[in-house]
C-alpha cells in the first residue's frame, strides 16, 4: 500500500481545529518541522499539543524554531508536556500564560513517556511514585504498594502525531537516526492518524525488516519533508 503524499500541507489536510496533536522531537532534535509550518500555514486554531517541550528559540533575536511557531501565531490553547522550554521566557508567551489564552499540564518526563507508551499499547493506565506529595497528585487515585505511595497515571491518546524520521518506505516503515528516535516511536501507535515526515524517501522492501523501528501499521500517510533549516 503507497501511503505517500505530495506535500506536507496535503498531509495534514484533516487535521481539524480543536483537535489533539502530539508532535515528537527533543528540543529541536528529530521534530517534524516541515508539518508543523503546514500547521501553521493552515491555520487551524485552539489545539492541545502533547510533546515534550514547547519548541525553542534563538538566544540572539528571540525566534522561534519548532512547536513553538503555532504557540507564536496563536493555535494553541493547552500543551501537555515536560517543560515549556525557552520560549517561556519570551514577554508575549508570559502575556499568552498570565491572561489564560494558553493552558500548561506540566508533567513529569518519564511519566509523559509511559502515558503515551500506553495509550499505543492499549492498556488503561499505570502507578507511578513520581508526583507524590506535589501538586501533580490533586484528583487522582492513590494507592500503596509495599510501603510506598503511587498514583494512577491514565493513557495520553491523540486524534493527530506528527513524527519525524530519517528514512521511511512507501508503505510508512520508520527508520530513525541517532537521538532523533526520542518520542517519535512511542507518539506513532499513539494517535488516530500519524503523519510521517522523512528526509529520505524509499521503496518499500527496501529496508532490512529487522532494521525498521516503527511498522508502517502504525502509520497512516508519509511525506518527504520539503526543506530542513541548517543551524550552527
Amino acid at each position: 500500500m503507497d501511503k505517500t503524499v505530495k506535500s506536507s500541507d496535503e498531509a495534514v489536510r484533516d487535521v481539524m481545529d480543536g483537535a489533539v496533536i502530539m508532535s515528537a522531537g527533543f528540543g529541536l532534535c528529530g521534530i517534524p518541522e516541515n508539518l508543523i509550518r503546514a500547521l501553521v500555514r493552515k491555520g487551524v486554531k485552539d489545539l492541545t499539543l502533547i510533546g515534550n517541550n514547547l519548541g525553542s528559540t534563538d538566544s540572539g533575536d528571540g525566534e522561534i524554531y519548532g512547536i513553538g511557531l503555532l504557540a507564536g501565531n496563536g493555535q494553541i490553547k493547552k500543551f501537555i508536556g515536560s517543560f515549556p522550554g525557552p520560549i517561556a521566557k519570551l514577554p508575549w508567551f508570559r502575556e499568552l500564560y498570565r491572561t489564560k489564552k494558553i493552558e500548561l499540564e506540566i508533567i513529569p518526563q518519564g511519566t509523559l513517556n509511559e502515558r503515551i507508551r500506553c495509550a499505543g499499547a492499549g492498556l488503561g493506565g499505570f502507578f507511578t511514585p513520581a508526583g507524590v506529595g506535589t501538586p501533580i497528585e490533586a484528583g487522582k487515585e492513590k494507592r500503596t504498594f509495599k510501603g510506598r505511595e503511587y498514583i494512577l497515571e491514565m493513557p495520553l491518546r491523540a486524534d493527530f502525531a506528527l513524527v519525524k524520521a530519517h528514512k521511511g518506505d512507501r508503505s510508512g516503515n520508520l527508520i530513525y537516526r541517532y537521538s532523533a528516535r526520542n518520542y517519535n516511536p512511542v507518539m506513532a501507535p499513539a494517535a488516530d492518524v500519524t503523519i510521517a515526515e522523512v528526509e529520505k524517501l524509499c521503496e518499500t522492501g527496501s529496508f532490512d525488516p529487522d532494521s525498521v523501528h516503527t511498522p508502517g501499521i502504525f502509520v497512516t500517510r508519509i511525506v518527504k519533508g520539503e526543506k530542513y533549516e541548517k543551524r550552527t
